[in-house]
Formats: C-alpha cells, sequence, structure tokens
C-alpha cells in the first residue's frame, strides 16, 4: 500500500435510491451516475465517498480537539482562510502546519450486489464472477489480512445463473429457473457461492441476501446494471405562475434501494512534526500518531447511518455501513 499501512473493507448498504453524479451529459439521461469507464459499472469516486464520510465525521465531532483530530486524519480544510480566529485554524497556523496529506484514505466503492426485479421474492440481489475476483483481490490488499477460508469466492467463468436457495425460483427446487426483469435464466447451485453469500449477509445484517443471491455470467449482469437503475424525471415549478419553469424538465440517474457496495479505507501514521506533538492535548492521537491509531479513531466514529450523493433533502442517498475486521460492536463486523 506505499504511503498506507492499513486497510480495511466497509460496506455501504443503500437504503434510499442514491446518486452521485458524473455531470451533464448528451446522453439519454441529463445527470447519470458515476461509471467506471472500461465495465459501465456504477461507482462511487474515492473523492466523493471520503467527502461524505468527512462530512458525517464534522457533524459528530464539535470539539475543538476532536476537529483538531479530524483535519488531522483527513487533511485540513483550510477553504476559508480568512478566519484564523477559529480555534482549530489557529492551531494549524500558529505551529506553522498547514499543508500535509491526511492519515485517511479511501477508494473508489464498487458494486457487490445489485437488486432486480424477480417474478418470484419481489427482487433478487446479483452479482457476477468479475465483481467477486475484484473483491477478492481488495481484500488481499487489506493489512492485517482476511481470512478468505470464510469468504469462498466462485470466480470462475460460468453459463447458468447460480441460486443460493429456492426463494426465487419459479418451477421445482434444484435446477429450477427465475425470471429477472424479463430475462428466464437455468439455475444450478454451488456450495462456495452459497458461503460466500451466508457470511456478507451476517457482515450486514441483511438475512434475506443469503436466500436472495444469484450469480449471474459477466455480460449478463453487465446488462443489468447498464440498464436497471432508477431514472427519475424532475421539473423546476415556477413559484409565480405555478407551472413548471421553462427548460427545466430534466431527467435523473439514481442508483437502487438495496445495492451493496464495497470500499477500502486506508491508514498511516499521521504527517506530524516533533514540534508540535507537544501541542496535541487530551485528543485522540495525544498519545500516538500510528496507522493503528487513526484506523481505530475511524472506527470509533464511523456512523453506522449516513448520506452520500445529491438531493439529501429528498431523502436520497441514505445508507448503513459497516466495517470488515473490526469489534463487535456497533457497525463493526469481523471474520
Amino acid at each position: 500500500l506505499i504511503m498506507f499501512k492499513l486497510a480495511k473493507p466497509i460496506f455501504l448498504h443503500v437504503i434510499t435510491p442514491m446518486h452521485v453524479g458524473s455531470g451533464n451529459d448528451l446522453g439519454i439521461v441529463d445527470l447519470p451516475i458515476q461509471r467506471e469507464r472500461h465495465t459501465g459499472f456504477p461507482k462511487i469516486e474515492g473523492s466523493s465517498l471520503k467527502g461524505s464520510i468527512r462530512e458525517a465525521f464534522e457533524q459528530k465531532l464539535t470539539e475543538d480537539v476532536e476537529r483538531i483530530d479530524l483535519n488531522l486524519a483527513f487533511g485540513l480544510d483550510d477553504s476559508d482562510d480568512s478566519d484564523k480566529s477559529d480555534n482549530v485554524k489557529k492551531f494549524f497556523y500558529e505551529n506553522n502546519h498547514t499543508e500535509f496529506a491526511g492519515a485517511l484514505g479511501f477508494t473508489d466503492a464498487r458494486i457487490l450486489f445489485f437488486p432486480v426485479k424477480s417474478m418470484k421474492g419481489v427482487f433478487a440481489w446479483i452479482t457476477c464472477p468479475t465483481v467477486l475476483k475484484r473483491f477478492r483481490d481488495e481484500l488481499n490488499l487489506c493489512e492485517p489480512k482476511i481470512n478468505n477460508d470464510k469468504l469462498k469466492f466462485y470466480i470462475s467463468k460460468i453459463d447458468k445463473a447460480i441460486c443460493t436457495s429456492d426463494e426465487i425460483k419459479i418451477n421445482g427446487k434444484n435446477n429450477g429457473k427465475i425470471i429477472l426483469e424479463e430475462y428466464t435464466f437455468d439455475t444450478k447451485t454451488d456450495k462456495g457461492f452459497t458461503e460466500f453469500a451466508e457470511e456478507v449477509s451476517r457482515i450486514l445484517g441483511v438475512p434475506e441476501l443469503k436466500d436472495k443471491a444469484v450469480l449471474l455470467p459477466d455480460d449478463d449482469f453487465t446488462e443489468f446494471v447498464q440498464l436497471s437503475t432508477e431514472v427519475i424525471t424532475r421539473t423546476k415549478i415556477n413559484n409565480m405562475t405555478g407551472t413548471v419553469a421553462k427548460g427545466a424538465l430534466f431527467t435523473e440517474e439514481y442508483l437502487p434501494a438495496e445495492t451493496i457496495m464495497y470500499a477500502l479505507v486506508m491508514s498511516s501514521p499521521l504527517f506530524l512534526p516533533n514540534s508540535i506533538k507537544k501541542e496535541i492535548k487530551n485528543g485522540h492521537f495525544a498519545e500516538e500518531s500510528t496507522e493503528n491509531r487513526v484506523m481505530s479513531f475511524f472506527e470509533e466514529h464511523f456512523p453506522p447511518v449516513m448520506q452520500i450523493g445529491a438531493n439529501a433533502t429528498l431523502g436520497k442517498g441514505i445508507v448503513s455501513t459497516k466495517i470488515l475486521n473490526g469489534s463487535k460492536e456497533n457497525n463493526k463486523q469481523e471474520l
């Protein structure tokens, strides 16, 4: 990890539809979501994710000593240089410590399971071998190492859908069929994928996942994540006339509720010159500035529920979170 010494996975379970936008587009959708260029899979840029997490920390940590810790971990927020009277900014400016990298880093959040409409069981969570292989590879970057024995993956090419149970099959048990959107798939079972879905279900606290997880071939999964997002038409009303404002009709794309994503949070020792170490008093980093201390700070304050993306006042982008390989308290899970 070069600069970073520790890395741990975090999971995001989308509770309400989420729009993390990529800007205006000339295509069918005016405001599309962020996607990987080479796969078309939805994602959340690491910068967008870090900004949302930092905002959640700022709402929670309000004391001066806590805000100093926050800036040391995430990087100094000097967007308003004029306010030198602020005690936190005064701490950094008076100690001539204003240019340093934050000790926390974040990868892009990637898709792990995507919800699609099912003829039986309302909906299913789909994934594919490419997604699972990338998830496995990213877990291998983590320090301390994740126990992969409990997260077994099926990453070979497949010619049939693999189901974890009969709950979404439309005709009989074992090798039945499933209908997702307007597509019909033959199915089979696989012990490794079933155990993987059960483990993720336990970590997330989403018991339905273990019975409704489906592993699809890569091409089928790609088509679903490109065509089965939510596209909403929105307008702006002219307050004077009560009608739609001219030119104010637009479409906006959302990642659907129940989507499951993951990212890595990484930590390094704090960038602290010896001259100011003695100035940190009573804070989380008063005794040491190691990567373990930084990760502990993140785990302690990472909220179990937060908001990501646009349209917060419309109730969009609410997600529940989990940290893998922490303690079993609150939103921290271990294998």
